[in-house]
């Protein structure tokens, strides 16, 4: 079977009153179907670029990329979902409404949707505040509803902007576990961004490792750890081994990002 997406020498340029912005150059990718592919690199490296050309919602400069659609997909199945850091739910529609949304705009029948709306509710923890509206939430609970919102739409790929990044340390673990448990249901391909070497280590099977700007490929790491994962694989010596090692690669890009900004 081909890999899932490819995405080969993508380039990206912006222009800009100081003049043109490279913000990627050359970057390469393959995933896996069913892959969890986790990229990190520092502040404004071209992660959350990346990630939305992979979604149609930028142009590449040059360069090309494929997302192949699975020959047996049922018809309206989308083909990516996107999942950002921001909570991009609807302030006036309750959690039953914000998570069958994508559904109804597949045409997708109240019945139905609601029904599968409700499963998703159930597994994110939500079903006392299905008819609660955004305001009424907490943060982590929010995010719970954008996650269940994409994972309910059922897209082959699901594309993750560092969806936990604005929680704090300890909803944020809790996330992860949720995220972790929900994956492993039915193991989407994903493609997720995040700052965080740890939050990578736990959720990927592989770790790419991006330049500071113009963001280029660095470095790839296999993640050996055995599924289901938890939080436990955190204490380990295997693990601060491993993320160690990949924070000794990005610290000079980090150095470099930040040396850019002074100037």
């Amino acid at each position: 079977m081909p890999k899932k997406i490819v995405a080969e020498k993508i380039t990206k340029a912006f222009p800009s009153p100081r003049g043109t912005i490279v913000a990627l150059r050359d970057f390469n990718l393959d995933v896996e179907d069913g892959e969890f592919m986790c990229i990190v690199g520092p502040s404004g490296c071209g992660k959350s670029t990346f990630l939305r050309i992979l979604a149609g919602l930028l142009p590449v400069t040059s360069g090309q990329y494929v997302i192949h659609a699975s020959p047996d997909a049922p018809e309206g199945k989308p083909l990516n979902n996107v999942v950002f850091q921001e909570y991009a739910i609807f302030p006036w529609k309750t959690v039953l409404d914000n998570i069958a949304f994508g559904l109804q705009m597949r045409g997708i029948g109240k019945q139905e949707r609601y029904e599968i709306a409700r499963e998703w509710i159930r597994r994110v923890g939500l079903t006392r505040f299905e008819d609660c509206y955004p305001h009424e939430l907490s943060g982590g609970m929010k995010q719970r509803v954008s996650i269940a919102r994409a994972f309910a739409n059922d897209p082959e790929v699901l594309l993750m902007d560092e969806p936990l990044a604005a929680l704090d340390a300890q909803t944020r673990a809790i996330m992860q576990t949720e995220l972790l448990r929900i994956w492993e249901s039915d193991k989407k391909t994903v493609v997720y961004i995040t700052h965080s070497i740890d939050e990578a280590v736990l959720l990927g099977d592989r770790v790419v490792l991006m330049t500071a700007r113009p963001g280029v490929n660095k470095a790839c790491y296999d993640v050996p750890f055995e599924r289901p994962r938890d939080l436990r694989l955190t204490a380990t010596a295997a693990f601060a081994e491993l993320s160690y090692s990949i924070w000794e690669s990005l610290q000079e890009e980090v150095k470099k990002a930040m040396e850019e900004q002074l100037q």
